[in-house]
C-alpha cells in the first residue's frame, strides 16, 4: 500500500526538503506512525496528547483526497492504496 503525503514548506525540514513523501497504513494514525519511523520528529508536529489519548493538533489540517479528516474519524480515518494526504498548517494573522 502506498499513500502520497504532501508536506507543507514549514515541515519539510523533517523530510529532507521533500514536498511529497510516501507512507503506508490502513488509518491516518498508522500512516503518521510510519512517517515518524521514516522522518523522526514529524509526528510531534501533527499529533498531541489530550486526556491520555493522541489527537490532531488544533492548528494542523489534514485532508484525505480533499476531505477534512476531522469529518472522517480523525486519526482513525481509513486509508486505501493510492490515497493522497495533504497536511496544511492553519495560518492566521496579518496587518491592520
Amino acid at each position: 500500500m502506498s499513500i502520497e503525503v504532501r508536506i507543507p514548506t514549514i515541515l519539510r525540514t523533517y523530510t529532507g526538503g521533500e514536498k511529497a513523501v510516501s507512507g503506508e497504513g490502513g488509518s491516518l494514525s498508522a500512516l503518521i506512525d510510519d512517517l515518524e519511523a521514516k522522518h523522526p520528529g514529524l509526528k510531534d508536529r501533527l499529533v498531541e496528547e489530550k486526556n491520555g489519548a493522541d489527537d490532531l493538533r488544533r492548528f494542523v489540517n489534514i485532508y484525505i483526497n480533499d476531505e477534512d479528516v476531522r469529518f472522517m474519524g480523525g486519526l482513525e480515518a481509513p486509508l486505501s492504496d493510492g490515497d493522497q494526504v495533504v497536511v496544511l498548517p492553519a495560518v492566521a494573522g496579518g496587518a491592520r
